[in-house]
């Protein structure tokens, strides 16, 4: 959610007066975005996933078991290691879409932040509120 421009520019003020009284700590907080943090640990994972594969061939030439699993292991941690950064990164770089006033399959309106067990309560009681109406109030009664 945006900040208001007076927030907006109330925090923009804060900046300055941080980075007039400390320059050096103003460029070590401009250099440490989410974004440069995530691409930073994606490249970590590469690392280890080229360490891990060259521990797999390592392993097969000297006939040690134990150097293989180690390649293995390492490959498939750095693996998920980069693919949770990938994602993380593609996060901070692209925002996730809006689904304010979307509707849903079923009909309902989407709130934001709203979880899939209360859109589930949500539809439980419509179609409870429903029932009640088509019944004339009364819970056990069917209409003929």
């Amino acid at each position: 959610m945006p900040l208001p421009e007076d927030e907006e520019r109330q925090l923009q003020e804060i900046e300055q007066a941080l980075n007039r009284d400390d320059p050096k700590f103003g460029r070590r907080m401009r250099a440490s975005g989410l974004r440069v943090h995530y691409k930073r640990k994606l490249m970590q994972a590469l690392a280890g996933i080229v360490i891990g594969v060259g521990l797999l061939p390592a392993g097969a030439i000297t006939h040690r078991v134990y150097l293989q699993a180690a390649g293995l292991v390492i490959v498939l941690l750095s693996l998920a290691w980069a693919a949770v950064s990938w994602r993380r990164y593609l996060a901070s770089v692209r925002p996730a879409p809006s689904t304010t006033g979307t509707t849903t399959a079923h009909g309902t309106k989407r709130q934001p932040g709203q979880t899939r067990r209360a859109r589930m309560m949500q539809r439980i009681e419509q179609r409870w509120r429903r029932r009640q109406e088509r019944n004339g109030g009364m819970p056990g009664r069917t209409r003929s």
